[in-house]
């Protein structure tokens, strides 16, 4: 498959001129009236912080109804997914996973993932396996900054390790962390560890299961 370079695209609302938007505590503030997209980061998290265990494994337990709905519910409205190459090969799975016999929930998040566009960001991967996706071997702060404000559709990155990158150069706007009931005593950390981070919480909700969401704004 012919590998695709991102494509900086034009705001057709604004003759020529780049979304803008700054973020203040209050959320972001436009200019020109539009607001650019959103930096979601995403993460699955035990409840002492780490999203894989001490061998990189990420398996937290068995996702249920309610919680791929509300994962769908979340990716629904996203256009873009960032990812590093090991959560891609995790994920890549959707691209050919059987639909035929899967509940409906399962379908969702089939379609809404294959749907999406993918930039990969890796200096080792050869090559992508699925439609509709990018490879790139540098992570390039200002091309993340312009497809941001050249798409009407929020972007997630995923994988810790790239979105460490994003945090450290202040391209992430919110995250969605979701702590399992668990604790895996090692492993790698849900959340950068270069420094501190502010976070607004704008909501929380517990699944039957006992899986918690947090919903923050990065303020800082």
């Amino acid at each position: 498959m012919p590998v695709r370079r991102i494509e900086a695209r034009q705001n057709p609302l604004v003759s020529g001129v780049p979304e803008r938007s700054v973020r203040t505590i209050f959320g972001r503030i436009p200019f020109a009236g539009i607001i650019m997209a959103k930096l979601i980061y995403i993460a699955n998290t035990s409840l002492d912080g780490y999203c894989e265990d001490r061998d990189g494994g990420i398996d937290f337990g068995a996702p249920d109804e309610e919680y791929f709905s509300f994962i769908n519910d979340l990716e629904r409205p996203v256009g873009t997914y960032l990812y590093g190459r090991r959560m891609y090969e995790a994920m890549v799975y959707w691209e050919t996973a059987p639909i035929p016999d899967q509940p409906s929930w399962v379908v969702d998040f089939t379609n809404i993932w294959r749907g999406a566009d993918k930039v990969v960001f890796s200096k080792t991967l050869a090559s992508i396996s699925s439609a509709r996706t990018s490879l790139e071997r540098e992570f390039n702060v200002e091309a993340i900054r312009q497809m941001k404000a050249d798409t009407t559709h929020d972007l997630t990155v995923g994988g810790a390790g790239l979105a460490a990158q994003a945090f450290g150069a202040g391209l992430v706007d919110e995250c969605h962390l979701f702590f399992w009931p668990l604790v895996l005593g090692r492993g790698k950390p849900a959340l950068p560890t270069h420094g501190r981070l502010d976070l607004q919480l704008l909501n929380e909700r517990r699944t039957r299961s006992g899986v918690v969401h947090h919903h923050y704004r990065i303020t800082k």
